[in-house]
């Protein structure tokens, strides 16, 4: 058990909660590992508030102390899963609930697991992400909100990177040799910005095959992050200076652009054609949600099925 990167040797592999080591084998860690480093006994913090903008970095000896302090959300990469799904009632937020709306997401993406509970109870947050499966959730819920991870490799080196530049295509993470996640750091703005959820799947209960995350991000502006439809997290700005605008032409335009270089996820879970027609349609519900005069009883789509007015 260590959660020492200089403890890490070649062919070692960090171990989380375990249960995709489990459900895949060694199709992840590409062969069977040398060593198998658990970082479930290093006594992180699952939950922390930085909210009051001076953040004790509790454990993080090694923080950047020339950086300044921005108001966060930190969620260990051990905090598991039903911890997250637990978040949004807890006693202790920063602020009422109600002006913390990126807080509505945090159950949609857990629930966008294909597990049960008993599984929420033992995968983590760290090991969904690093693991870098198009439909992971927690990728999803993290790079929907702008997160950062907090890396920690030998030799006492830390750096940070968004979620969405972490995982580079599906197994496939910009973690560098004997790294580790330490944490994940979510930007309080963030979650105080309207945002909107979307998600189809080709059965009930099934894999994500399109998850869409949407903020409105300022007057006129809405950022859309895409996950499952593609094989890493895209980031899209529509309605800003120099921006696509904020309409269904904007967003179509704008996300196949975005992903001409590599093209659209192509599994048993649904072909390129129809993921890239259910993301052209989400994106489009998304930007008739969070722009103002969006019609009342616009077509929603979430969980794996369509429904008029209201979500599941």
């Amino acid at each position: 058990m260590s959660a020492d990167p200089d403890q890490w040797l070649p062919g070692d592999s960090w171990l989380a909660g375990g249960t995709v080591l489990l459900s895949y084998g060694t199709d992840i860690t590409r062969g069977r590992p040398r060593r198998l480093l658990d970082l479930t006994g290093a006594g992180w913090q699952p939950v922390l508030w930085h909210a009051d903008g001076n953040p004790e970095d509790a454990g993080h000896q090694d923080a950047g102390q020339d950086a300044p302090p921005v108001p966060a959300l930190e969620l260990a990469a051990t905090c598991r899963v039903a911890e997250v799904y637990a978040l949004p009632e807890a006693a202790d937020l920063p602020l009422p609930r109600d002006l913390l709306p990126g807080l509505d997401l945090f159950r949609p993406c857990c629930d966008s697991f294909v597990a049960s509970y008993k599984i929420w109870n033992v995968s983590t947050v760290g090991g969904n992400v690093a693991t870098a499966l198009p439909a992971g959730p927690m990728t999803s819920l993290l790079a929907g909100l702008d997160a950062v991870a907090v890396l920690l490799g030998p030799a006492g080196a830390r750096r940070e990177l968004p979620v969405a530049d972490l995982v580079l295509g599906e197994t496939r993470t910009a973690l560098r040799d004997g790294e580790l996640i330490r944490c994940f750091r979510i930007p309080l703005a963030a979650l105080r910005q309207p945002s909107a959820f979307r998600r189809i799947s080709l059965t009930d209960r099934g894999r994500s095959a399109a998850l869409l995350i949407g903020r409105r991000t300022g007057p006129g502006r809405v950022r859309i992050v895409v996950t499952a439809s593609t094989r890493r997290p895209l980031v899209v700005d529509l309605g800003g200076a120099e921006q696509p605008p904020a309409t269904g032409e904007g967003w179509r335009s704008a996300i196949d652009a975005a992903v001409a270089d590599e093209g659209w996820h192509d599994d048993v879970h649904g072909t390129p054609d129809w993921r890239r027609a259910m993301t052209h349609r989400l994106g489009e519900e998304i930007l008739a949600e969070l722009l103002p005069g969006a019609p009342a009883a616009a077509r929603r789509t979430t969980g794996d099925i369509t429904m008029e007015g209201t979500a599941r």
